[in-house]
């Protein structure tokens, strides 16, 4: 049987599934990217070759899993952000495309210091500390399991000596000032949660994800963190769900320290990332 042969089958297995044809074909060809240690190049070389003979167990394995719809991410145990490669694991977020727009705000301005609230996986805190050779770091989250994958981050990337990890809530007993506030919070709304796709309901933590009736629980504290660690004319840069700019931008609106610049658009065109600044 070719390698070929191997993801058709592979294929139909998880269009079977319910996984719809386009990201099937792509799940595959990743997988068997994984399982052979091969580079994409490699495998369409090789595709009407037979695979090394323990290929079938262990993609047969992966595929597996796939069919429950686990999502790819942990099953390789890596995901892909601002070209870097992150460990993840069901304890943390996968980081997704559109958060990388937090880093392409805060690479305009100017900082020293950096908070990250519910650092996750650690990719905020991460690639800003490898970015910005000179900054500080601290990155809080309740997850111990969590804390433990970002600090294997950490260290990969080699920034581990400039990141301070805290398990606390927010920023609970950090002290500050901070120049930059940065943050994915949980803004999922319960009912939302109901209508996820299975590769995120059934996989990733529900405390990343959800956030009360409205998806605004966390943002509250979000913004009262920044209200007061911020430094003046510090930047909070946060993610937000679809539908939650004008609610928020109310809550800012009755606030005394805080002012909101704007609210930057995904590349779908949907305001995803508040920018708001300490008087």
């Amino acid at each position: 049987m070719t390698l070929r042969q191997h993801l058709t089958a592979a294929k139909a297995r998880l269009v079977s599934a319910g996984i719809e044809s386009s990201e099937a074909a792509r799940d595959v060809l990743l997988l068997a990217m994984h399982t052979l240690r091969w580079d994409r190049a490699t495998v369409h070389a090789r595709d009407t070759d037979p695979p090394p003979p323990e290929f079938a167990a262990l993609y047969g394995a992966a595929i597996a899993r796939r069919t429950r719809r686990e999502p790819i991410a942990y099953i390789t145990g890596v995901q892909e952000f601002w070209n870097r490669e992150f460990a993840v694991s069901p304890a943390v977020l996968i980081p997704r495309p559109e958060t990388e727009l937090i880093i392409e705000e805060a690479m305009s301005m100017a900082f020293a210091t950096v908070a990250d609230i519910g650092t996750g996986s650690g990719c905020l805190a991460i690639t800003l500390a490898a970015e910005c050779r000179r900054v500080q770091v601290v990155a809080t989250d309740i997850s111990t399991p969590a804390l433990e994958v970002a600090r294997g981050n950490a260290l990969r990337h080699g920034v581990a000596d400039r990141i301070e990890f805290r398990d606390t809530r927010y920023l609970e007993g950090v002290g500050g000032p901070f120049d930059l506030i940065v943050s994915n919070p949980p803004y999922v709304t319960d009912g939302e949660y109901t209508t996820l796709a299975p590769e995120v309901r059934d996989f990733e933590p529900r405390s990343a994800l959800t956030a009360g009736l409205d998806g605004l629980d966390d943002v509250h504290n979000v913004l009262r963190s920044a209200a007061l660690l911020l430094a003046p004319g510090g930047i909070l840069l946060m993610e937000i769900g679809h539908t939650q700019a004008p609610p928020i931008a109310e809550l800012i609106a009755a606030m005394r320290s805080l002012s909101l610049l704007r609210v930057s658009p995904d590349l779908q065109g949907i305001p995803r990332v508040v920018v708001a600044q300490h008087a």
